[in-house]
């Protein structure tokens, strides 16, 4: 007796990672193609991604959330820059009020995934409790983002074992780590770093910033009152497409200006800054990058919280350098030494492209810094493969949102076309190239060159421009020389046996 081999399951799209990207691209799919079938593999037990993820005290947005959030769902919470726990609810709710969470897969993490041209479908293996799985999929959307969800970033700190006390990583930040009162050094000058000390400043004896050097600090306002006023007067829905119109305006004059007059808008910046800190303080040494504004994302502290700290001295920041850690604290290469009780160190992301899963396509393993991004979602010669990277100059949810619109009218077009295959492919193979991430942050030069690659003209060129993504993503055409629609072999003879079968 011959045994039964269970059928491997298919679906429309398969999409990879159940946070921001992962549920937007999902909202986006059964509206705009509500006949195709879809899952989500999440890898954790938990969605919402990166803000599940991170725990750490004070853990906030550093963009509003008017543009943060969903085009399609209004915030309606009064607080602009919002923390962790309402932006994850926030995501959550979304799933939930539109019946995405029925088909998202905890503890599903995909490993591989191969691509045959004869069938058309992608073969992706995952695992599941720890046993193997596969599924098929037509197509295959990376909602992973670009870094590693096991482990952030830290330097080999020479002595870092000799350290008597806590050192903490905030992306695997302990739930019962006791603070209050101890000497707190926090290592970083980013987002993370601005964030913590200011929440972590009022239970602590004291927090030191060491930053090996400064960056770009804004305050902001926390509740956005142009916002608050527009609630007041009209409608949820109204109000919150005017003032998200509004601070993408905002973002987009902020960072052209910064490309255009570099020197008036650090000016500004460093004004900002000095208005806001005791008279004295050496603004110059500690709140001067070396660097133009947006060359590395610039950091918003909401209502100066961070400047509030240090002017009333649970705070202060020190621009050094690591000599090596030492039983009770830190030697810096002045001479100088930080004594610590807890040590964070906040030294950013490691990048991990698309989840780290190993792509094949007809058996040969696609070797991602020899690709080219086609329109900041899909790769060349990888075909219906897309993926979702925010922008690192405004709001990843902006970009997050057209690049699944797009997807959708992608499909739609296959579909009226009768094509099960749409592939990038560049006219000019031998077009010159340049990274992916053009950002001057340490964690993006370090691993940058792992990644695919982006042209210098046409689709193949990454626009970091809201305004440029709605005229080509949005309103663009589908059809593109550089986009390959094709039918594969025999297709239309499985269509005709599939009539016989259902007549």
């Amino acid at each position: 007796m011959t045994a039964t081999v269970p059928a491997v399951e298919h679906v429309d799209v398969l999409i990879v990672g159940a946070g921001v990207s992962g549920i937007g691209c999902a909202y986006h799919l059964q509206t705009e193609q509500p006949g195709k079938t879809y899952a989500i593999f999440e890898a954790r037990e938990a969605t919402g991604g990166t803000w599940d993820l991170f725990r750490y005290p004070g853990i906030r947005s550093d963009s509003d959330l008017h543009t943060f959030g969903y085009e399609f769902k209004p915030w309606r919470a009064d607080e602009s820059i919002a923390d962790g726990p309402a932006i994850l609810e926030y995501i959550r709710e979304t799933a939930g009020e539109n019946g995405i969470d029925r088909h998202i897969r905890l503890g599903h993490r995909v490993l591989g995934a191969a691509w045959d041209s004869a069938t058309a479908r992608w073969t992706v293996s995952a695992e599941a409790d720890g046993e193997p799985l596969t599924i098929t999929c037509g197509w295959l959307f990376s909602a992973s983002g670009y870094y590693n969800y096991e482990a952030g970033f830290t330097p080999d700190f020479p002595g870092i074992a000799d350290f008597a006390g806590d050192v903490i990583h905030p992306q695997h930040w302990p739930e019962d780590l006791d603070y209050a009162g101890k000497r707190v050094v926090v290592i970083g000058s980013g987002a993370t770093a601005v964030t913590l000390v200011p929440a972590m400043a009022p239970d602590a004896a004291h927090v030191t910033m060491l930053q090996r050097s400064p960056s770009y600090i804004a305050s902001v306002p926390k509740k956005d009152p142009i916002g608050m006023l527009l609630k007041r007067r009209l409608s949820p829905q109204l109000a919150y497409k005017l003032t998200r119109r509004k601070n993408i305006f905002q973002q987009r004059a902020v960072y052209a200006i910064s490309r255009r007059y570099p020197k008036a808008l650090r000016k500004l910046l460093t004004l900002g800054v000095k208005k806001q800190l005791p008279e004295g303080y050496p603004v110059d040494v500690h709140f001067n990058p070396s660097y133009d504004p947006w060359d590395q994302r610039l950091c918003a502290v909401p209502n100066g919280d961070l400047f509030k700290a240090i002017k009333k001295g649970d705070a202060s920041i020190v621009t050094d350098q690591v000599e090596s850690f030492t039983p009770t604290g830190i030697r810096l290469r002045s001479g100088a030494v930080l004594e610590a009780d807890v040590v964070v160190t906040a030294t950013g992301l490691d990048l991990l492209a698309f989840g780290g899963i190993e792509l094949t396509v007809d058996g040969t393993p696609v070797s991602l810094p020899d690709k080219l991004v086609y329109k900041a979602m899909m790769l060349s010669d990888v075909p219906n493969y897309a993926f979702a990277i925010g922008y690192t100059n405004s709001s990843w949810t902006l970009k997050v949102d057209i690049v699944c619109e797009f997807l959708g009218r992608l499909l739609g077009e296959m579909d009226r076309t009768q094509a099960d295959t749409c592939v990038a492919h560049p006219s000019d193979p031998a077009m010159e190239s340049r990274p992916l991430l053009d950002f001057g942050a340490g964690y993006v030069q370090r691993s940058v060159h792992l990644f695919p690659r982006q042209g210098t003209t046409g689709p193949w060129k990454l626009a970091m421009s809201y305004a440029t993504d709605v005229k080509n993503l949005r309103k663009g055409p589908i059809q593109d020389p550089e986009l390959r629609f094709e039918r594969r072999a025999g297709a239309a003879s499985d269509d005709a046996a599939l009539a016989v079968a259902a007549a």
